[in-house]
């Protein structure tokens, strides 16, 4: 049988102790003394000088009564803490679930939680629980019908122009906001550039703008870049291009699936390589791509000095915005492409025509690699003159 395990109450443990202390018996005759196990009479030696430094610095020794407060204390600051931990899954279940979520969370024949406790855990009012919403009018049931099909027609439609055309064509006069409410019930939305692509990095070093009331009077005096969103069937992709500010010349660009510093730095080396020139001074936006350690030290590895527009200021850099506008509406928003490849063939046609033969107004009609060339060799003409 097995025998039953002795236990041994603390004054008891601190009279072995004290023994052991006096260093007067050996640890084994100790524990015959005691009829314990010699093992005992170290660790409780141990513990006896351990807690001697605690005794001390603790000033003097708390009484019974003072070791009770202390207990009371420990007690009502652990139900204090589960009283905020109570208190806060009903404060995230009203943030993360709508008030129709939680009402289906009731349970009318629960065992342990009557109705009410359960309604003042999800934070719903007990009306709630039996309230049974109003069926969607007549009159909404037609505008979202109209809705739809003018959706089918023309998905670019902004509610500004749902207005109008409803008022129009149909004779429904629908506020705004109304209607706005509506398409989002429907799940519908219009196709327009998203989403935002300038989004800095708040640990990245921003440059001064260093285009202000500068006069850009050479090719290769300020390169600028820029990224766009470009809708697809089945999701969207990111161009990037980087251009001559002088010439309008689009030097070098590049596609990708994915908004990354990669992309950007390939549509650079590609103007690098394509004119075999660097700018004086490039300039971009602040977005996080833009602010990278990879794009900074490849600009100050070739000498080239960063300007960045200020915040909000795309007129900052308004030639290459511009130039977004001509290649989605010329380009991208007429031929649904349906892969990155499609993409690709229709941007690099596109480009071309646009650098080779198109003419633009404001070179005196000329194509910006004409004017790009035509001032490049004056230049070059004047710098072997000079020498």
């Amino acid at each position: 049988m097995k025998a039953k395990r002795r236990r041994h109450d603390p004054e008891f443990k601190a009279r072995v102790a004290i023994e052991a202390l006096k260093n007067i018996k050996t640890t084994a005759q100790i524990a015959k003394d005691f009829d314990i196990h010699p093992a005992q009479v170290s660790d409780w030696k141990k513990q006896m000088l351990d807690g001697a430094v605690e005794c001390f610095s603790a000033g003097k020794r708390k009484n019974p009564e003072e070791a009770r407060e202390a207990e009371k204390d420990q007690l009502h600051a652990k139900i204090g803490q589960q009283a905020i931990e109570i208190d806060y899954l009903p404060k995230k279940v009203k943030t993360a679930r709508s008030v129709r979520d939680r009402v289906e969370l009731l349970e009318n024949e629960h065992p342990g939680l009557s109705m009410r406790r359960q309604c003042q855990l999800l934070s719903v009012a007990r009306s709630s629980s039996s309230y049974q919403p109003a069926p969607e009018s007549e009159e909404n049931l037609r505008i979202k019908r109209l809705l739809d099909e003018l959706y089918l027609i023309d998905p670019c439609l902004g509610s500004r122009r749902l207005t109008t055309i409803l008022e129009r064509d149909h004779g429904l006069k629908v506020n705004r906001k109304r209607l706005q409410r509506l398409r989002r019930e429907m799940g519908l939305e219009a196709i327009y550039c998203k989403p935002r692509t300038s989004i800095p990095d708040d640990g990245h070093r921003k440059y001064p703008y260093l285009l202000r009331e500068l006069a850009v009077v050479r090719p290769n005096q300020v390169w600028c870049a820029d990224i766009t969103y470009v809708p697809m069937p089945r999701g969207n992709a990111y161009l990037c291009a980087v251009m001559d500010w002088y010439s309008r010349r689009v030097l070098g660009w590049s596609v990708s699936n994915t908004m990354e510093t990669g992309l950007c730095l390939d549509a650079l080396e590609k103007a690098f390589a394509n004119t075999g020139k660097v700018p004086g001074i490039f300039n971009t936006d602040q977005g996080c791509q833009f602010t990278s350690g990879e794009w900074i030290g490849c600009l100050k590895e070739k000498e080239i000095r960063v300007s960045m527009d200020g915040k909000g200021r795309w007129m900052d850099n308004v030639f290459i915005e511009r130039l977004w506008r001509s290649v989605k509406y010329e380009e991208i928003y007429l031929h649904e492409h349906g892969t990155i490849i499609e993409l690709y063939t229709g941007l690099e046609k596109w480009f071309e025509r646009y650098n080779e033969w198109r003419p633009h107004e404001a070179l005196g009609n000329r194509t910006p690699r004409a004017k790009y060339d035509a001032s490049d060799q004056l230049e070059q003409l004047a710098e072997r003159e000079a020498a």
